[in-house]
């Protein structure tokens, strides 16, 4: 345990990461120079995190996920086995394009399937649900439900991940009770107090 944090003697850390207390860095994985990483985060075998890469609290990073320079994650984000992020639109081995890299943040308690494939420029709204090898190439609202390649809205979902079905423009969870209500004009959804 180092400062409050756990490192596997297999990874590495570079010099000049922020790292909060509880978080685990488990086997074979590389936390490179500039990170910030939240409190209570789990990061899991063989992941690379590159430089200047952002994660909030309670960040669940599963096995080999390679989370490239301009993205950021905010609290509560799962991302799921294998998935993969871009920061280039166009790369070529021979062409150094960094200073072209393109944002893109995974907002609160979003979470993305395994093998799934975040293209740079475009975000994942909050709560949403990108589903196992989807390729996203477009932003997806909250509680969106997408899936396929390209990915496109199946559906939505709660806070807690389960679908809800609408009826008149307002849907509540089977699962937790949460009540939602869809915007007829840009079909948003909000949630109800």
């Amino acid at each position: 345990m180092k400062s409050g944090y756990f490192v596997h003697e297999s990874s590495y850390v570079d010099e000049g990461c922020e790292i909060g207390e509880g978080t685990k860095i488990w086997h074979f994985s590389h936390i490179m120079k500039g990170c910030k990483i939240g409190k209570r985060c789990n990061i899991g075998q063989n992941v690379v995190i590159s430089p200047g890469v952002e994660l909030g609290e309670g960040v669940k990073i599963q096995n080999n996920v390679s989370v490239y320079t301009g993205v950021v994650c905010e609290d509560g984000v799962f991302l799921g086995p294998s998935c993969v992020f871009t920061n280039v639109i166009n790369p070529r081995a021979f062409i150094e394009r960094k200073s072209e890299y393109r944002k893109t943040v995974v907002k609160k308690g979003a979470s993305v399937g395994a093998n799934a494939t975040i293209v740079c420029g475009h975000d994942v709204g909050r709560y949403a649900l990108v589903g196992a090898g989807a390729v996203v190439t477009k932003d997806v609202p909250d509680y969106a439900m997408v899936y396929g390649c390209p990915a496109e809205i199946r559906g939505y979902v709660c806070q807690c991940g389960e679908q809800l079905k609408f009826s008149d423009l307002r849907a509540v969870c089977p699962a937790c009770g949460k009540a939602y209500e869809m915007d007829e004009k840009d079909y948003t959804i909000k949630e109800l107090d």
